[in-house]
């Protein structure tokens, strides 16, 4: 979120260096991320070290604080977990929100530069192993299960109506409006025809947005809010789709993912279907920011400069939900 939080940051200071026993010298709010029940700062302490700190409006789910630590445990290098504080769990109610400390890794992601053809591989290989991975009784009972009972088609039809009669939204919508109407359709359409496939564990948003690197270095993989059973072309829609990241894949690219995560044969339908629900999703969310009476200009502006590059794609009479 780029706007800050409604709290008190040297309260919040205190609190942190007081859950995770840190000699905190500095809070720094960072505007990064387009979730709107989460904030993001930089901490800082006397000794040098930096941490991550992510604030949510009522609680993360179990699985986006238990799972990371589990994958490290199985040897995913890549996951960026949350650290335990004293009271020994990594999450910590703090009023009406909920905070995880993580490890500060720098380099940024890898939605600008890209990924260097050596992180391509290391990119199959991370999402290879993911998918290896047999969940244990108690992480399994918590993931998400995929069901294909997604709202965002039911929430873009809403939310377009109050569009339509916006003075924000109301040319935007008289433009788009019947291209997302149709993609709505779809997706409705696709949810009916998906074929049964085995469910793996999914970062369900694992885009280079999520991906930290330095240069050619490691990939550090960042945002486990929301993760999901489901067939692994939850994941590999990332990957495939032009979507995501100003250098998306081509050929080159893929058989280099390929030669990390090993043979695939996406299933095509399920891919087009979580396109398709993505770009609802963000769509949604992005509609529901910019009619907020309570956001800054600065937020709206963000939220239609996204919006309206969803809608771009979608409106193209090539694009294939």
């Amino acid at each position: 979120m780029i706007d800050k939080p409604g709290v008190d940051e040297k309260l919040l200071a205190a609190e942190v260096a007081d859950v995770w026993a840190l000699d905190l010298v500095d809070l720094v709010f960072m505007p990064v991320g387009l979730d709107g029940e989460a904030w993001a700062y930089r901490v800082e302490t006397a000794a040098g070290g930096r941490y991550f700190l992510k604030l949510r409006r009522g609680q993360f789910s179990p699985a986006a604080v238990r799972l990371p630590g589990f994958l490290r445990v199985r040897g995913i290098g890549q996951v960026v977990a949350p650290i335990d504080g004293l009271a020994g769990t990594a999450d910590h109610q703090w009023g009406d929100y909920q905070l995880l400390l993580y490890p500060f890794h720098d380099g940024g992601s890898r939605w600008g530069p890209g990924l260097t053809d050596r992180q391509w591989v290391e990119y199959g290989e991370f999402l290879g192993q993911l998918h290896a991975v047999t969940p244990s009784a108690d992480i399994a009972a918590v993931l998400r299960v995929e069901k294909f009972q997604s709202t965002a088609a039911e929430r873009v039809r809403a939310l377009g109506a109050r569009a339509g009669k916006s003075e924000a939204l109301g040319a935007f919508w008289e433009r788009y409006g019947s291209a997302l109407h149709r993609l709505s359709d779809t997706v409705d359409d696709l949810a009916a025809r998906v074929s049964a496939a085995q469910h793996v564990i999914c970062h369900a948003d694992i885009h280079p947005g999520n991906i930290l690197a330095e240069g050619d270095g490691p990939l550090h993989v960042v945002d486990w809010d929301a993760p999901i059973l489901a067939p692994r072309e939850r994941d590999l829609m990332f990957v495939y789709s032009q979507d995501f990241g100003d250098h998306p894949i081509n050929e080159r690219r893929a058989e280099l993912f390929r030669r990390g995560y090993g043979t695939l044969e996406p299933d095509e339908t399920l891919l087009s279907y979580y396109r398709g629900e993505r770009h609802l999703d963000d769509v949604a969310s992005f509609l529901a920011g910019i009619l907020n009476p309570d956001a800054s200009e600065e937020s709206r502006a963000n939220d239609l400069h996204w919006l309206t590059r969803i809608a771009v794609a979608i409106a193209d009479p090539d694009y294939a939900a």
